[in-house]
């Protein structure tokens, strides 16, 4: 089974996505699944992860009705007020009865405050969300975010995270460090997985290819092993720097160098087994 693990939709007419405005160009219009499946079809991925992009109940919502039109989407990653945990606890016992909805993310890259995810309220909220055995999505745009991994798994080791997007390494930059000693750190915890996913718009956008995002993909093998690592388009996001079609194909010929078993597992093994995905 191939699963794409990272994707976004959006109806600017339904609901409000406050980061969305005209400075994100191609972004800044209403994307919905009918756009994405014919993408998914060519290249052969059979069921999808919808996350979040709204920390709002109706975005979430709205993605849980989608899905149960949609053979196709596999899981939902949606959102609950973490920095109010009874009503994190309230929200998701509303939320875990839906078989769809299959983890939790908040945009901590919008809060102004970078160490948001390690307020003590945030915590106590994170701990609610470990205690319905559901995952946190970690939005980590380098260099904040990264380093807060493994303080949240030594206090709460019972909490299972993903990195979104390799925590954005500085590819365009050509950099590795502290990016790669931090990833590292955050891989001893069993309980932290990855993404690999919109590293295209960490890159070039004009001129990207598999060969820039290989030593960060290579980085990431090192330290979490195929188990621990999955693959997600992030679209329509990596629309800015290319369409699906590339972003599969490129994404591919950074994974030729694996075996078939560890392609299995990035391209739907992982993803199946962490957010709990049947064919």
């Amino acid at each position: 089974m191939r699963v794409d693990s990272h994707q976004h939709v959006w109806n600017l007419e339904k609901q409000e996505y406050p980061w969305l405005n005209p400075s994100h160009g191609p972004l800044f219009r209403t994307y919905e699944p009918e756009e994405l499946e014919p993408h998914l079809k060519a290249a052969g991925i059979d069921k999808t992860v919808l996350v979040q992009a709204a920390n709002s109940y109706e975005d979430t919502e709205s993605m849980l009705e989608l899905g149960a039109k949609h053979e196709w989407i596999g899981g939902v990653v949606g959102w609950v007020k973490l920095d109010d945990p009874l009503e994190a606890g309230r929200m998701l016992e509303r939320f875990a009865g839906n078989p769809l909805f299959k983890g939790v993310r908040h945009l901590i890259h919008d809060e102004p405050d970078p160490d948001w995810v390690i307020r003590k309220e945030v915590v106590e909220g994170l701990r609610v969300l470990a205690s319905f055995g559901l995952p946190f999505d970690v939005v980590a745009v380098f260099p904040n975010h990264l380093k807060h991994v493994p303080y949240l798994a030594e206090n709460i080791p019972e909490l299972r995270m993903v990195i979104d997007h390799l925590a954005k390494p500085p590819i365009k930059e050509k950099g590795m460090e502290p990016w790669a000693s931090e990833l590292a750190q955050a891989a001893q915890y069993p309980q932290v997985v990855a993404k690999i996913s919109g590293l295209n718009t960490a890159a070039d956008w004009e001129h990207w290819s598999a060969a820039d995002i290989q030593p960060y993909v290579d980085h990431a093998f090192e330290q979490f092993g195929a188990a621990r690592l999955m693959f997600g388009s992030d679209w329509p996001v990596s629309l800015l720097a290319g369409d699906y079609a590339k972003v599969w194909e490129q994404t591919g010929i950074a994974l030729q160098g694996r075996s078939a078993e560890e392609r299995d597992a990035v391209l739907g093994g992982t993803a199946s087994r962490f957010y709990g995905i049947r064919p």
